[in-house]
């Protein structure tokens, strides 16, 4: 007895939709802004293969993101436009990332050192601050 199936859906861990290759070209041009080495950029996106973040670099519209690193991209992009918005320096807001930071979830460290811990949720952290500030409360 044969019983008919329904195609299964595209995986939800990958995406290859153009706002994954904007994203890409996106996060470079903030590495870059940044001073980014290839090193904490490969920690920021979740560490993929060397060969998998140069593939993605070389070529973002054929990139295959797993969810980690779009929700990474998503969270990275989020404080990039807040800090130009509460920073309309450019240089000050691009160099805030590296300066100490006296504010609770910081004890300290720069938003870089925090977000360099490796886990999407450090960099949530930073984003609910700087969305915190914003809206004018940390939460």
């Amino acid at each position: 007895m044969s019983v008919l199936r329904e195609p299964l859906p595209p995986p939800l861990t990958t995406s290859t939709d153009p706002l994954s290759a904007a994203g890409l070209r996106a996060f470079a041009r903030v590495a870059e802004l940044w001073h980014l080495t290839i090193d904490e950029q490969l920690c920021l996106l979740g560490q993929p293969p060397r060969s998998t973040f140069f593939a993605w670099r070389k070529h973002p519209e054929t990139a295959r993101l797993p969810r980690d690193t779009l929700e990474r991209l998503s969270n990275l992009l989020g404080i990039y436009k807040s800090l130009q918005i509460l920073l309309p320096d450019t240089a000050a807001a691009d160099a805030w990332v590296r300066q100490p930071n006296a504010a609770a979830p910081f004890g300290g460290r720069s938003a870089l050192q925090c977000m360099l811990a490796g886990n999407v949720s450090d960099l949530n952290t930073v984003r609910r601050y700087l969305d915190g500030v914003r809206g004018g409360g940390w939460s």
